[in-house]
């Protein structure tokens, strides 16, 4: 985690930011729960048990701020709740995501699928592209195994 905390904090530095104790804390947050994908607010409550005198608008400037310098992703499931999500360190691209519509879990694909139809994209409408997001809204593999035994009943 020290070592994710300090290439973050390098990549603030050379935008002129610093690593305030706020932002550290946001961080740590964000590190200790990275496949949680938790909103603005869980974010918010979790770092004020760490940090009692932080402010829910210290929090939502702090995730705004890494979201700009491509720290964090903002991204949103279709629930009109928006989460935050670390980008790992060296990838090009956003990961993608497999969103379970019954349980609600959220399972990640950290490989690029997308590498074709980005050169697709380039080639017929003359589009350079810089990033990409896909969610795959679905059934994960423990409900249908659940819905399987229940019909079985």
């Amino acid at each position: 985690m020290e070592l994710r905390i300090d290439q973050i904090k390098k990549k603030l530095h050379s935008k002129s930011y610093k690593l305030t104790p706020q932002r550290e804390a946001t961080l740590r947050v964000l590190l200790e729960h990275e496949k949680d994908h938790l909103s603005a607010e869980q974010i918010f409550l979790l770092v004020k048990d760490k940090e009692p005198e932080i402010g829910l608008a210290t929090v939502y400037r702090t995730l705004e701020l890494l979201s700009e310098l491509k720290v964090v992703d903002k991204i949103n499931f279709g629930d009109g709740v928006s989460r935050y999500d670390l980008r790992k360190e060296g990838v090009q691209h956003f990961h993608h995501h497999l969103v379970c519509l019954e349980c609600g879990s959220v399972e990640e694909i950290i490989e690029d699928l997308l590498g074709d139809v980005e050169k697709i994209v380039a080639e017929k409408w003359g589009f350079e592209v810089r990033d990409h997001r896909l969610t795959f809204h679905g059934i994960c593999r423990v409900c249908q195994q659940k819905a399987k035994n229940d019909e079985e009943e």
